[in-house]
């Protein structure tokens, strides 16, 4: 048995498909940093006749399963992509919902993520969320502070245009001297100090990246999977990892 595979003893059954690939993965080539696009969840409610709501909640389920693959795999790093800076055109009752679900995530799994040691961060204009949930985001940030074993980050406003934009004017803020550098954006970015994706995963088989950490995938390995949001599970994520090892 693999170390890998240890690490998943009475998660996934023997001889089963997502058991196969783990044992294939070789542990020291697993990516440092796995980004998601996570899509798909209006299109899987649509072909249930369900309220476009509906996806976004069983996409939750999606969301447990990829940090707690991430953990496993000991992926150092998982950044989920859960409200972009346009998402606030969609109607005020499909928003809210979003806000609501949010922070029953946050409530239902930090005991979870302080457990297992996941730091969990917040990445984006988050001065422009409603004030409740910026004090929930707050307390998980400073409940998981110190925990070391996985970052998990969530993109909430997030734009990775207006990231860039922010980013330029906090340096000229700062006065600082012209010419600016690569490592003078990097540091004012929202993701200062974490490592570029090695790997970008979208689900539900659309051909683009969403104005998501622009200056960060410059050189991330991209994977898409046909597969909508809420139906994306351990072995998805495995497929997506595998994919990535054989590049």
């Amino acid at each position: 048995m693999t170390d890998l595979l240890k690490n998943f003893e009475g998660v996934i059954q023997p001889g089963s498909r997502e058991a196969r690939l783990i044992s294939q993965l070789d542990s020291e080539r697993i990516p440092k940093h796995v980004a998601i696009i996570m899509d798909g969840n209006g299109r899987w409610a649509r072909q249930r006749d369900l309220p476009r709501v509906e996806g976004h909640r069983a996409g939750i389920e999606s969301v447990k399963a990829a940090v707690e693959f991430s953990a496993r795999l000991e992926i150092a790093n998982l950044t989920l992509y859960a409200f972009s800076a346009e998402n606030w055109k969609r109607p005020a009752e499909e928003v809210n919902t979003l806000w609501k679900l949010l922070r029953t995530y946050l409530r239902r799994e930090l005991s979870t993520l302080k457990k297992h040691g996941i730091q969990f961060s917040a990445i984006g204009r988050i001065s422009e969320l409603p004030e409740h949930v910026q004090e929930e985001l707050r307390v998980a940030e400073r409940e998981t502070i110190d925990n070391t074993r996985m970052h998990l980050i969530i993109a909430l406003n997030y734009s990775g245009r207006l990231e860039l934009v922010d980013a330029f004017n906090r340096i000229r803020q700062e006065g600082s001297p012209y010419p600016i550098g690569e490592e003078d954006i990097a540091r004012t970015l929202y993701t200062a100090g974490l490592p570029d994706p090695d790997l970008l995963i979208r689900t539900s088989g659309e051909m683009r990246v969403s104005n998501f950490l622009l200056w960060q995938i410059a050189y991330s390995e991209i994977y898409v999977s046909e597969v909508l949001w809420p139906d994306f599970r351990g072995r998805e994520f495995l497929e997506a990892i595998m994919a990535y090892q054989k590049r």
